[in-house]
C-alpha cells in the first residue's frame, strides 16, 4: 500500500468542520481550479470553432487552392487560361485531391430602378459542388442548374444582402451591365438567395452558370478564369499547393500558372485568425497561474494547520520526502475535485452554446451568427493532463 497516498486520502475525507481556516482555503482552491479550467475548456472550443468556422466559410466561395494566370497576380478577373484535359484529369486524380473545378469570373454592375450595386459574376459548371450555398439558402434554389421551370432566363445566385439592397426576391428580374472592350447588358432571373452572414464575400459574389459568363467575357469553350482545387484534409494545404505548382509549370504550356492557397488569397482575414492563437495562450497561462496560486495558498494553510500530524509522523520516523508526497497527494485530490467541477461547468457551457446558440454575435464583426463551439479531443484531453501536472 502506498501510505503516503492513504493518510492523504485520510486527510482529504476528514471532517474539517473544527478548520475554521483550512476549510475555506481548501473550497477556495478547488473554485480556483474549477473556474480556471472551465474558461480554458470554453476559450479552446470558442477558438477552435471559431477558426474553423470562418475557415469553412472561405473556402466554400472558393477553394483550398486556386489556380489562375500568373500575369494577373490572382486577380478575380485576370486573363484566361486554357488547361489541358489530359492534364486537368491527371491533376484531380492526384492523391488527397477531392476535385478540380473550372470557373470563370467577371466583375459586373446591378441596375434596379434607380439603384446600382457592384459584384462579381461567378461562373461555374454542372459538377460545381453547390452544398456549401445550399446550406445557408434563404429562398430559392442553391443550385443555377437546378432551378422550377417556371423560371426563364439566365439564372442567378445572389446573396441577401444584394436583395435587400435591390429589392429583389425568387423569381424577379435584374439586369446587369459588364465592361470589357465594351459594354454589354444582360439579364438574370434570380433563381436563389444565399445569406452566409460572411458580409464582404456576400456583398461581392453572385453565381450563374459558367456558359453565360464565358459569353460575356469572350472565352471559348477551352479557356477559364480558374481552377479551383478542393482537398480532403486542410492540413495537406501547402504541400498540394507546392505539388501542383511544380506539376502545372513544369510542363511547356502557353500559360504560366500561378497556384495560391486559400490563406495566400485571404492574407489579412487569416492573419487575423492567427491573432486569436496569442489570445488564447494567454488566457491558458493565466488560468494555469490562477489555478496553481490558489492550490498553492490553500496547500500553505493546510501545511501550518496540520503542524501536530507533521510532528508526529517525523517522531514515528517519517522522513521529509515521505511526508512532502502526502501533501502533494493531498493536493492532488483537491486538484481532482475542481477539475471535476470544471469540467462540468465548462463541457456544459460549451454543449448548450452548441446546441441551443443562446449567445448570438453579429455577423458584420464576427461573420457568424453564434459563437461557435467546436471540440477538438486531442487538445482537451492534453489540456486536462497539462492542468494537473503544472498544478501538481
Amino acid at each position: 500500500m502506498n501510505i503516503e497516498r492513504f493518510v492523504a486520502h485520510r486527510l482529504f475525507r476528514a471532517d474539517d468542520s473544527r478548520q475554521k481556516v483550512s476549510r475555506p482555503a481548501v473550497l477556495i482552491a478547488q473554485a480556483g481550479v474549477a473556474l480556471g479550467l472551465a474558461v480554458m475548456i470554453v476559450t479552446l472550443c470558442v477558438s477552435i470553432g471559431f477558426k474553423h468556422e470562418v475557415r469553412q466559410k472561405a473556402v466554400g466561395f472558393g477553394s483550398h487552392i486556386r489556380i489562375s494566370d500568373a500575369l494577373s497576380g490572382g486577380s478575380l478577373d485576370g486573363n484566361a487560361i486554357a488547361v489541358d484535359s489530359t492534364l486537368l484529369s491527371f491533376a484531380a486524380s492526384l492523391d488527397g485531391i477531392q476535385s478540380v473545378q473550372p470557373y470563370v469570373t467577371q466583375p459586373g454592375v446591378f441596375h434596379n430602378g434607380d439603384d446600382f450595386k457592384g459584384f462579381m459574376l461567378k461562373g461555374v459548371g454542372e459538377e460545381y459542388d453547390f452544398s456549401f450555398f445550399r446550406e445557408f439558402l434563404v429562398a430559392g434554389s442553391a443550385s443555377v442548374y437546378d432551378v422550377p421551370d417556371s423560371l426563364d432566363g439566365n439564372h442567378i445566385l445572389i446573396s441577401n444582402d444584394m436583395a435587400t439592397s435591390l429589392s429583389l426576391a425568387v423569381g424577379d428580374r435584374i439586369d446587369a451591365y459588364f465592361f470589357t472592350s465594351q459594354m454589354r447588358a444582360r439579364r438574370f432571373t434570380v433563381s436563389g438567395i444565399y445569406d452566409t452572414g460572411f458580409g464582404d464575400f456576400d456583398r461581392l459574389y453572385a453565381l450563374t452558370d459558367i456558359a453565360t459568363v464565358r459569353s460575356l467575357a469572350r472565352m471559348d469553350v477551352a479557356q477559364m478564369t480558374g481552377l479551383e482545387v478542393q482537398l480532403d484534409d486542410y492540413r495537406q494545404l501547402n504541400a498540394k499547393a507546392a505539388e501542383l505548382d511544380m506539376l502545372l509549370n513544369a510542363q511547356p504550356a502557353e500559360n504560366s500558372y500561378l497556384v495560391q492557397t486559400i490563406e495566400e488569397q485571404n492574407p489579412g482575414l487569416f492573419a487575423w485568425l492567427n491573432v486569436l492563437d496569442t489570445n488564447v495562450w494567454v488566457i491558458l497561462a493565466l488560468m494555469l497561474g490562477v489555478a496553481g496560486f490558489t492550490v498553492i495558498s490553500g496547500l500553505l494553510i493546510l501545511i501550518l494547520e496540520r503542524t501536530q500530524l507533521i510532528g508526529t509522523l517525523k517522531a514515528l520516523g517519517s522522513p521529509n520526502a515521505s511526508i512532502r508526497r502526502i501533501f502533494l497527494w493531498l493536493s492532488a485530490f483537491i486538484i481532482g475535485r475542481g477539475m471535476l467541477w470544471g469540467n462540468i461547468i465548462g463541457f456544459g457551457l460549451c454543449v448548450v452554446q452548441k446546441l441551443t446558440h443562446i449567445i448570438p454575435l453579429n455577423p458584420r464583426d464576427y461573420y457568424l451568427s453564434a459563437v461557435p463551439i467546436e471540440f477538438h479531443w486531442p487538445l482537451l484531453v492534453l489540456l486536462e493532463v497539462l492542468m494537473m501536472v503544472v498544478s501538481v
